[in-house]
């Protein structure tokens, strides 16, 4: 099977320059009828792949544990959120990717506990969770994508 590896990869980079190019006032901003921020969905995904690849094989996280406990499902953005956090994901983001793939290469991960989302998917191996991993960042790509939209007065 092939794994989306390269994929993910490609777009954590996408977020890297996100992080890079936005000012920290952009990536703070939440539109109205939105409930999150670009800053939050890059480290939201960066925290999801820990949940959804790592916890559920019972593997240790390759990333520190405040970030997934900060960007995790059910957190919203309650704050501006720093140039450390941003800077703190940043150094992670394209790294916990590559460490996935290397973890995924050398046989690391241990007995995927099943899965279902609240949309319906099914996740019943370590290989479905990264699958579906590449789909999740690709929904928060979306999300991105439509708040950059509202960035033309934020400068």
């Amino acid at each position: 099977m092939l794994l989306p590896f390269e994929a993910i990869i490609v777009n954590r980079r996408i977020f890297l320059s996100m992080l890079e190019n936005y000012s920290l006032e952009q990536l703070n901003f939440i539109p109205k009828g939105y409930s999150n921020n670009i800053f939050w969905n890059i480290a939201h995904s960066v925290a999801s792949m820990q949940l959804l690849v790592y916890s559920l094989s019972n593997s240790n996280w390759s990333i520190p544990k405040e970030i997934v406990k900060c960007y995790r499902n059910g957190t919203r953005p309650d704050r501006l959120y720093t140039q450390e956090e941003v800077d703190a994901v940043k150094s992670i983001l394209v790294s916990s990717a590559e460490q996935c793939e290397k973890d995924y290469n050398d046989g690391y991960f241990g007995d995927y506990k099943g899965f279902s989302t609240a949309t319906g998917f099914d996740m019943n191996s370590i290989e479905d969770a990264i699958n579906f991993n590449l789909y999740h960042e690709g929904l928060h790509m979306g999300y991105i994508l439509a708040i950059k939209r509202f960035l033309a007065d934020i400068v």
